[in-house]
């Protein structure tokens, strides 16, 4: 009997390591990469705890997550500076491996020992325990894990602003008609589109058959130089290639046959804005995953704000909004880079001097924004928040 007890439990440790090495391998497959620089800070962090001068005034000492909460929220809930997620990640660092792997139900609790704080999964004096047991779960983790900021924000942006050259817009394949000459289009009606000779739109294998629409291509010009940065295009909605540009034989009406060219057909799949002929058709870049990690920039930051996505009327920019900013990807500018942003400081008449004297006022700490999409010269931000309008123009550096 004792031999058949050993034999049961080696046999429960091997499935339980088997299913802990197959939880770990899908959380490497499904978990963004966390960096050197932000393991040795929260390595750092980990051994010397944060400075309780660092928390913010109404840091909980215990907080359940919840569905709905963000890695930026509950960073924020903790520090003054939520940037600094390695420095929350690094209270814990024992128990939480990954900062990308924290999920709803689990408690924290906030050790403010020795003058620093530190985060924990388990109450102060209670050891750090990890149950494992064989058994089957059908989440996803990367469905559960908490995100960076909430999905909703970003991903409509994602596919959206294009920045390109007028040359690569002005070749690209374009819609010359529509199923019974409709002039309102709305998802699932059929457009006739035809590409140049030396790229026309095929079915073949390998070719692409996810497109988007576009129009115009509007110059983004740096607030600061006047150099054009790029040329954004109108993002209208997309579609899917059915049938390629082909040639048919028909009549000629005297006894022959001609050939005669047949445009490719798609369908609209999803529109923001009004389709019509003359609009132009774009590849869809393949749906990757993005992983957003606030941080702060590694070099001095001094941008503006080049335009306000969306609405060509939107003079202001609030919240949630998103901003062109005149700094890309060859300037250093990188996707979860947060920055401040600044008020451009009004100018007054000082009305007591006798003379009227004009006085610019100081500039201001305005809110905060995070990249999430660079180009070469120009990259795209989400506004985290804002105490006053944003307006084209102003500025943008490292934050605190």
């Amino acid at each position: 009997m004792a031999a058949i007890t050993s034999v049961r439990r080696a046999a429960a440790g091997a499935i339980a390591l088997l299913c802990s090495a197959l939880a770990a391998t899908v959380v490497q497959a499904q978990t963004p990469p966390v960096t050197a620089v932000q393991r040795s800070t929260a390595e750092q962090v980990a051994h010397q705890g944060v400075p309780l001068a660092e928390l913010a005034a109404d840091a909980p000492d215990m907080y359940v997550v919840k569905r709905g909460d963000t890695l930026w929220d509950i960073s924020g809930m903790y520090l003054k500076r939520p940037w600094r997620w390695p420095e929350l990640w690094g209270m814990n660092l024992q128990a939480i491996h990954n900062p990308h792997l924290i999920f709803p139900g689990q408690t924290l609790y906030l050790d403010k020992t020795g003058g620093v704080a530190r985060l924990r999964t388990t109450a102060s004096g209670e050891p750090e325990t990890v149950r494992v047991s064989p058994r089957t779960r059908s989440d996803s983790l990367s469905e559960t894990a908490l995100p960076t900021l909430k999905p909703h924000l970003i991903e409509p942006f994602l596919a959206e602003p294009l920045v390109v050259d007028a040359e690569t817009l002005k070749q690209a394949p374009r819609i010359v008609g529509t199923f019974e000459e409709r002039v309102l289009m709305s998802t699932g009606d059929r457009i006739y589109a035809r590409g140049d000779a030396a790229n026309p739109l095929r079915t073949d294998p390998g070719e692409p058959r996810q497109f988007r629409i576009f129009r115009d291509a509007i110059a983004m010009k740096d607030p600061l130089t006047g150099d054009i940065l790029g040329y954004e295009a109108q993002y209208l909605g997309k579609a899917v290639l059915v049938r390629g540009e082909t040639f048919e034989d028909s009549s000629n009406g005297k006894g022959g046959m001609v050939s005669e060219y047949v445009p490719a057909s798609l369908d609209i799949t999803g529109i923001k804005e009004e389709i019509r002929t003359g609009d132009r058709l774009l590849p869809a870049p393949a749906r990757t995953f993005t992983s957003y990690l606030p941080h702060a920039p590694q070099l001095d930051v001094d941008a503006r704000v080049v335009s306000i996505y969306g609405s060509s009327a939107m003079a202001n920019a609030a919240q949630n909004n998103v901003v062109a900013i005149n700094l890309g990807s060859q300037d250093g500018i990188e996707v979860g880079h947060v920055l401040s942003l600044m008020t451009k400081g009004n100018r007054v008449r000082d009305v007591n001097d006798g003379v009227r004297t004009e006085i610019k006022l100081p500039s201001e700490r305005n809110g905060m924004v995070m990249v999430f999409r660079t180009f070469d010269r120009v990259a795209y931000a989400l506004i985290l928040n804002v105490s006053v309008p944003v307006r084209v123009g102003d500025r943008l550096v490292n934050p605190d």
